[in-house]
């Protein structure tokens, strides 16, 4: 009998913290309905994002700023998830936390002493980098770079399983950590990098079309994003 009792206790104290985390769990939540840009924003330069057939699509200009399409919704903690396609030259990005200038800031690159001056509404912040140019002999897909601000912060020049990952031409998964001081990426299952930083505890989520200030090939290039999702701690 106290064997039983203690068996029982024990048990229902088991289902009590099990049943405590299930309440604090949230769901996976989509991002983009498949159809149209609701809950999305574009900001930045003139690039085009179109949406067909349930994938999001953007074009890049043949000169323009930095354009994103970026969440109204802001997020703190959370995971995302998210597969693309990138033509070969056509640098991209996810940025996370991100927000914007309110006013006109110069700033300084990690490394450089030429401050750079950007004007308000520029987009900032985190970005998961997408990088396929096999010209640069790089290809960084997943690294973190700091948007308008710092530059590079965690790149993948020491990561050979995660630079081979990256499918040139190809649908490639990113997942994304963000949790407290700590962001964790991983292209196609393969972890990238682990970064510590405290400068942005929260912001919007971005999908970039990288700008050019002269035709440099990429006009009329193209990256697709579908199937993100996003879980909040």
């Amino acid at each position: 009998m106290a064997f039983y009792l203690k068996n029982r206790r024990w048990l229902g104290l088991v289902l009590t913290i099990a049943l405590g985390q299930a309440g604090h769990a949230k769901d996976w939540v989509n991002l983009f309905d498949g159809k149209t840009f609701k809950g999305w924003e574009k900001r930045g330069g003139t690039a085009e994002f179109v949406v067909e057939d349930g994938v999001i699509l953007g074009v890049g200009p043949k000169r323009s700023p930095n354009t994103f399409l970026c969440t109204k919704k802001t997020y703190s903690d959370f995971v995302l998830e998210l597969e693309f396609k990138v033509d070969a030259v056509l640098n991209s990005g996810v940025q996370i936390r991100a927000a914007v200038y309110e006013g006109d800031t110069e700033v300084t690159k990690k490394g450089r002493k030429k401050k750079k001056r950007h004007q308000a509404g520029r987009v900032r912040g985190y970005q998961v980098e997408i990088d396929p140019d096999t010209s640069r002999n790089r290809m960084w897909t997943g690294g973190i770079y700091d948007e308008a601000r710092r530059g590079w912060l965690a790149d993948l020049s020491k990561n050979k399983p995660a630079r081979d990952a990256f499918k040139a031409g190809e649908w490639n998964h990113f997942r994304i950590q963000a949790k407290g001081d700590e962001i964790k990426t991983w292209i196609n299952g393969v972890h990238a990098v682990t970064l510590r930083d405290s400068m942005d505890a929260s912001g919007f989520i971005g999908l970039q079309v990288h700008g050019q200030s002269k035709d440099k090939g990429r006009a009329g290039k193209q990256v697709r994003w579908r199937n993100i999702r996003i879980k909040e701690f």
